[in-house]
């Protein structure tokens, strides 16, 4: 497990980023197929899945906006932020071991609310998957 990092609301600029990644694996996309009761074959049938147009299996488009929001609490804002949205346009399919890069920019900050809008991204060998924008609360400063 990894050390998740704090950044506080004030401390947060415009054009921040943080990235992490993760990799699509048989093991991942059957445990997430089994968390989400999301047992569709295009995700966890190789039969079936090279029947259809993406010629084998492919990750659950969920699956990324779990990963954006790990990626929210591992590192920005981090630990204690509060996951409020998130849009998101899926541009291509995560393939069975693909790994994928989350990547976060912060694009908006109001420190009275701590609201904050982060740009997200999810790559894989640095073409866009998908993309989308997140709404989180940052945890502010202790008094």
């Amino acid at each position: 497990m990894r050390e998740a990092q704090t950044v506080f609301v004030e401390d947060l600029v415009i054009g921040q980023t943080y990235e992490r990644s993760f990799t699509a694996s048989d093991a991942v996309i059957r445990a997430f197929a089994d968390v989400s009761e999301d047992h569709n074959p295009i995700h966890t049938d190789e039969a079936f899945a090279a029947t259809t147009p993406f010629r084998g299996r492919i990750a659950h488009g969920a699956l990324l906006g779990a990963w954006i929001s790990a990626t929210i609490a591992d590192g920005l804002p981090g630990r204690g932020s509060i996951y409020v949205s998130q849009s998101l346009m899926f541009k291509r399919a995560v393939k069975l071991d693909d790994t994928v890069t989350i990547g976060l920019t912060v694009t908006a900050i109001d420190t009275k609310t701590a609201h904050v809008t982060l740009s997200t991204v999810a790559k894989v060998r640095n073409k866009l998957y998908a993309d989308g924008v997140a709404e989180v609360i940052a945890p502010k400063r202790p008094a």
